[in-house]
């Protein structure tokens, strides 16, 4: 009788913490797909979907793991959200196909369809940039790591909170791509919604830090789409080695200290 006790405390335990499985054959995309503990997910939770770089594309899944959100998770990174990290083989990727992936999810699970977030490096950052631009009404806000984009989707672009962030000696992805897009977004609202953080003396895989961190979870998951269907940027008071907030980031160019070189 002990015995079973201690399978059904450990049959519950295991369903209440996150649930990472892989999705094949379901959309265009094959995806990972992590659940949050049972009290988040069965309270309407947002959806964060994560874009990954050239290097984590093929048919493997394992390779998605190998650095970024759910490469966190693995290490025990709680994120209080449904998890989504599609792979794409090759090329590009298409914006169409990442919505296929976050729609199938929101029908198989209810969420918060104004909290959508979207996340990605290197390859993922332009597939950020191109999905939020295209599908912006689906979007909350997203984070666009060492990548770039089409200008012509600048507009579509400012109407959420975006924050791009790239080294100045990146050499794969040169920095001049995302100043190029932080200067179209500023023409179409004067980047009211914009933050555009250039990381002093950081090459391109330097940037996947960025994942390691509670500043970008914490910056994402304030942004909330109003019934009226508008997103106005939170600001997120940044956190000391200790914990304590500090004052909030600025909506602006800004530069960080040199980090180290990491995975692309």
């Amino acid at each position: 009788m002990k015995n079973i006790l201690v399978i059904i405390c450990l049959v519950v335990g295991f369903q209440s913490f996150a649930q990472l499985s892989a999705v094949r054959g379901k959309t265009s995309y094959n995806f990972w797909l992590n659940l949050p503990d049972s009290a988040t997910l069965n309270n309407n939770p947002p959806i964060l979907i994560f874009l990954h770089g050239k290097s984590l594309s093929g048919t493997d899944l394992n390779r998605v793991k190998k650095y970024g959100v759910i490469h966190e998770i693995e290490k025990g990174r709680k994120v209080p959200a449904i998890v989504i990290a599609p792979q794409v083989a090759n090329g590009s990727w298409n914006p169409d196909k990442v919505l296929e992936v976050l729609e199938y999810v929101q029908k198989q699970y209810k969420t918060d369809t104004n909290r959508v977030y979207v996340c990605g490096m290197s390859l993922g950052g332009y597939g950020t940039m191109h999905f939020a631009g295209k599908h912006a009404d689906k979007i909350t806000a997203a984070v666009a790591l060492c990548g770039g984009g089409n200008p012509k989707d600048a507009c579509n672009l400012a109407s959420i909170p975006m924050w791009i962030q790239h080294g100045n000696r990146d050499e794969a992805v040169p920095v001049r791509y995302s100043r190029e897009m932080v200067a179209a977004i500023k023409n179409c609202n004067n980047g009211k919604n914009l933050i555009y953080t250039e990381i002093a003396g950081a090459n391109h895989g330097a940037l996947e830090r960025i994942f390691r961190t509670d500043e970008m979870y914490d910056w994402l998951f304030a942004q909330v789409r109003t019934a009226a269907n508008e997103v106005v940027m939170v600001q997120v008071p940044k956190k000391t080695e200790n914990g304590a907030p500090t004052e909030p980031a600025q909506a602006k160019t800004s530069e960080k200290k040199p980090i180290g070189a990491g995975s692309n």
